[in-house]
């Protein structure tokens, strides 16, 4: 039985009302505008939200075992009870644990029995009868009860170790409120702090520094709070007036300062607050100046700059000591091929990641004494990786030590924590993430190829299969993944429940096209402003070049992309829908034009300096020609799986709930188009480990399904 002719019930059709919109002599007509709702309550919005998922799951009704049968798979490879990789802070060991059955984590701590032992996995898990016991500072799963939705984005002790302050969101709207608790007793200190953002850090044991939100969802707002007053006495320590700017914090790996950083999508400045005296205010490090991107980090006399300008677009290194911050030395000049991207400071080493190539890559210094001055840096050695493409990404490391701690994966390896001693050049692999169910990192393979764009632009490609797949004659099912926005870089991760799309013979690739960040600064300006097409026409390219290179078909190519990446989904859909069987939009940016030209809509001011501002005609036009809300048109398209959240403050839900009625009133196919919204989550979507996993198997069965892959899929059907 063909799914066009599969007995489900018919989508529902949104009404129809005119919104008229002129600007530059254009005219648009959106008939579907009534769908926002920015108090998420209107009784009319919400009945055709639930229609929609009721079409959804009706549609999806007769595989729902099949569903439940690939989120028990999935589930069966998790290591259920387990802990992170402990962190030496003081004297103390810091992880996680998770239990089984559990969605969320415990915050735990045990005390140092020997310093003269390194920290292992084993030593943590208080097994020995000598060994101290374990304090649960934190259980995640009892603060969740109760809440759909349930997330701790900070989770900061104080430099005594005898309190621990953490931000709470129990909606998904990134909006959050920061307690205050006693370590030992769990107790409450204080009465917390409301409308915060994420970012919250100690400036020492009795101050609090902390940033709160706008009208319109910018951080605005940095704070200074003594413990033991009212929230309405904290001193604002900075308020960045700017509207294309928000604001977060960091603390030195040092602990002597907090920056608080001020940044737009090219432009970047800092505040230094001592943390010893936090009364004292925030000091302007360096004005603000357009293009430049500072980051700062702290060692003894000296502070360190990562610099970023439109010439040095790769970034440079520079030292300047404290009581004159003018005096800078270039340690590590700019490159055209390389780009820094993040610097870790030691007491006697430098840890200074950077990507060639496409590829991330950690090199080590060592320092001259804390108290001397830094002007230049001497040799220098570089880590080893083995996979063709990989992701690395640093870790908290202990400031006094020696030892780098720092994350590598690739598509077929799972999440490892390893320790470096940047004085011996040993690596050791302190943890890596349990996979259970017989996997073999062995039986797969990965592969970087590169795609050429129509302007001879290299675009890299990393793939992974099985190492068993009979051959690549194009009959093998392939889901390809692209974002390409924000600098953002998009590296080969591993990913358990991926196992159960390769090992039913699918290969999976992602597309690192222009406006990311994977090659370099001006990888990221070619696909921004008037070049955002590249990001489109790169990913096309491509998804041609698996097609030409025998890797799947167009009968079997699916592809799948998040938010910004979601705008990707949505643009390649309207240029090349017949390129693709099936596509995934997660919480995806659809309507750019009417959301980049209403001011009152969360990050559209901050945004102007990465989609243009369409307030001006060239940028208007430029961004109506690929707004897939407004480039809908009467023509086939694949079948399309649409997600979105209610509370969603990045991404409005009516977005996607908007392409999707335009989609189904004007294509000219019969595939299927589904939109599933959460009513009780926002861009993150589920904050639960196994509800992410649930969502997991259900893209993955509207996958399958569509690609006729689920055995005796017509006799399962109602």
């Amino acid at each position: 039985m063909s799914l066009s002719k599969l007995p489900v019930n018919s989508p529902p059709a949104a009404k129809k009302v005119e919104h008229v919109m002129e600007m530059f002599g254009d005219l648009r007509i959106d008939h579907h505008y009534w769908l926002r709702d920015d108090s998420r309550s209107d009784s009319d919005v919400i009945s055709h939200l639930q229609q929609e998922n009721a079409y959804t799951n009706s549609f999806m009704s007769g595989t729902k075992e099949f569903e439940e049968q690939l989120f028990a798979e999935i589930k069966g490879r998790i290591k259920e009870e387990d802990i992170s990789a402990p962190r030496r802070k003081g004297p103390y060991y810091y992880y996680t644990r998770t239990l089984e059955g559990k969605e969320y984590v415990q915050h735990c701590r045990r005390f140092i029995l020997n310093n003269e032992v390194p920290p292992s996995v084993h030593d943590v898990m208080g097994t020995g009868p000598n060994d101290p016991p374990e304090h649960v500072i934190l259980d995640e799963n009892v603060k969740a009860q109760g809440n759909e939705y349930y997330s701790i984005d900070a989770f900061e002790v104080s430099p005594n170790h005898k309190l621990v302050a953490y931000a709470e969101d129990t909606k998904g709207d990134e909006v959050y409120t920061v307690y205050v608790m006693d370590v030992e007793t769990g107790d409450l200190v204080e009465k917390p702090l409301t409308g915060t953002t994420s970012s919250v850090q100690w400036a020492g044991n009795d101050f609090l520094v902390y940033g709160t939100i706008d009208e319109v969802h910018r951080s605005d707002k940095v704070w200074l709070h003594k413990l033991g007053t009212d929230q309405s006495s904290d001193s604002c320590l900075y308020h960045e007036k700017d509207d294309k700017f928000c604001l977060g914090l960091a603390a030195s790996e040092s602990e002597k300062y907090i920056f608080i950083v001020s940044d737009s999508q090219c432009t970047r400045s800092v505040l230094y607050i001592d943390v010893s005296n936090p009364e004292g205010g925030a000091k302007v490090f360096a004005p603000c100046v357009h293009g430049v991107d500072i980051t700062v980090s702290h060692r003894g006399n000296h502070f360190f700059i990562q610099r970023r300008t439109d010439e040095l677009f790769n970034s440079e290194l520079l030292a300047c000591p404290v009581d004159n911050i003018c005096a800078t030395t270039v340690l590590i000049p700019h490159r055209e091929s390389t780009k820094i991207w993040h610097v870790q400071l030691f007491a006697d080493h430098l840890a200074v990641y950077e990507r060639e190539n496409g590829l991330p890559k950690i090199t080590t210094y060592q320092l001259p004494a804390i108290d001397e001055p830094v002007t230049s840096l001497a040799g220098g050695q570089t880590v080893d990786f083995i996979d063709p493409v990989y992701c690395v990404d640093s870790e908290e490391s202990e400031f006094s030590s020696s030892i780098l701690r720092f994350s590598y994966s690739s598509l077929r390896t799972p999440l490892s924590v390893y320790e470096y001693d940047m004085n011996t050049g040993i690596c050791v692999l302190k943890k890596i993430e349990t996979v259970l169910g017989g996997f073999d990192s062995s039986n797969f393979i990965t592969e970087r190829k590169w795609a050429t764009a129509s302007d001879g632009t290299q675009i890299p490609i990393s793939i992974v299969y099985r190492k068993d797949l009979v051959k690549l004659d194009g009959s093998h099912p392939l889901l390809l993944y692209g974002y390409g926005s924000y600098e953002m870089s998009i590296d080969p991760t591993f990913k358990a429940s991926m196992l159960s799309l390769l090992d039913r013979g699918f290969s999976y690739a992602i597309a690192h096209i222009r406006g990311g960040g994977e090659m370099g600064r001006q990888w990221y300006e070619n696909g921004k402003f008037l070049k955002k097409k590249n990001t489109f026409t790169d990913f096309i390219t491509c998804a041609e070049f698996l097609i030409e290179q025998r890797y799947c078909s167009k009968e079997n190519l699916c592809i799948e992309g998040r938010s910004a990446g979601g705008l990707l989904i949505g643009s390649v859909l309207n240029m090349r829908p017949d390129l693709f069987k099936a596509a995934i939009a997660g919480v995806p940016f659809l309507d750019v034009l009417t959301t980049m030209l209403d001011p009152s809509i969360h990050l559209t001011t901050e945004e102007w300096e990465e989609w243009g501002d369409p307030s001006e005609e060239e940028f208007y036009f430029y961004m109506k020609s690929y707004s897939p809300v407004d480039n809908v048109k009467p023509q086939n398209y694949p079948n399309i799986l649409v997600t979105t959240g209610l509370h969603d403050p990045r991404v409005l839900y009516s977005e996607p709930a908007k392409f999707v009625a335009k989609l189904r009133s004007m294509k000219t196919d019969d595939n299927v188009v589904l939109l599933k919204c959460d009513l009780c989550a926002g861009h993150s979507s589920k904050s639960g480990r196994f509800e992410k996993l649930q969502e997991d198997a259900f893209k993955y069965t509207f996958l399958l399904k569509v690609l006729n892959m689920i055995p005796d899929l017509g006799s399962a059907q109602n």
